[in-house]
Parts: structure tokens; sequence; C-alpha cells
């Protein structure tokens, strides 16, 4: 019945959120057609949609998405020779959940976090 869920994620900035989820996530853009107020990206089975919310104040942003993966040391390693910043607490870890995790913030505050069951 339920077969996959797409976060949607307030964004200030449409072409700063695609250039980051493009240029920095490797995502493709999702679609056909270009909405002034809405952003759809895709990589590999993972979507996540973007609304324009130009007042965001990112210090007061609780966006959040986990994202699963097969392979986290080398989405992890991909990362970090990319140039990517990680949350200041998102270094690669294994948590007491018995998940290994790391984790970032997008250009809006909106915390981005990957985890491989260990």
């Amino acid at each position: 019945m339920l077969e996959a869920i797409n976060p949607k994620l307030p964004m200030r900035n449409k072409e700063i959120t695609r250039r980051f989820y493009l240029d920095v996530m490797g995502f493709e853009e999702y679609g056909n057609v270009d909405y002034d107020e809405y952003l759809m990206v895709q990589r590999d089975n993972i979507q996540i949609h973007f609304f324009l919310f130009k007042e965001l104040d990112p210090k007061e942003n609780y966006g959040q998405v986990y994202i699963r993966t097969s392979n986290i040391e080398s989405l992890y390693q991909s990362y970090v020779d990319g140039g990517v910043g990680l949350h200041p607490a998102g270094h690669l870890q294994i948590k007491p959940w018995g998940q290994k995790e790391f984790a970032m913030l997008d250009p809006d505050s909106n915390l981005l976090t990957f985890g491989q069951v260990m």
C-alpha cells in the first residue's frame, strides 16, 4: 500500500537550495515543470521536496530528515572529500541505538541525518 515518503522542507531561496542539493549533495532535479515556489530533488530512491518560505529564520528551523543508506562510509567520505560541511556534532559515529550516522545542515538549517543499520 504505502510506497514512499517525500519530506517537504522549507527554503528561503530556491536557487541557493537547488545549487546546494545538485552541485554539493549529488541530487538531480526531479520533474519537468519548474514551479516558482517549489523544488523537488532526487538521488537514487530518495526524493526531497522544498517549499518557499522567505521569512524563515534558519536559527529557528527544526526541519529534519533521516535518510537510510546502504554504504554510509562511502557516502560520508564522498561528502568529506567534496568539502561538504558537516554538522558540528555530525561526524560519522556509531550511535547507542545501533545505527552508524552522520549529519549536516543545508543552507536553511534543515538537518540531514544519514544512517545505516550496524
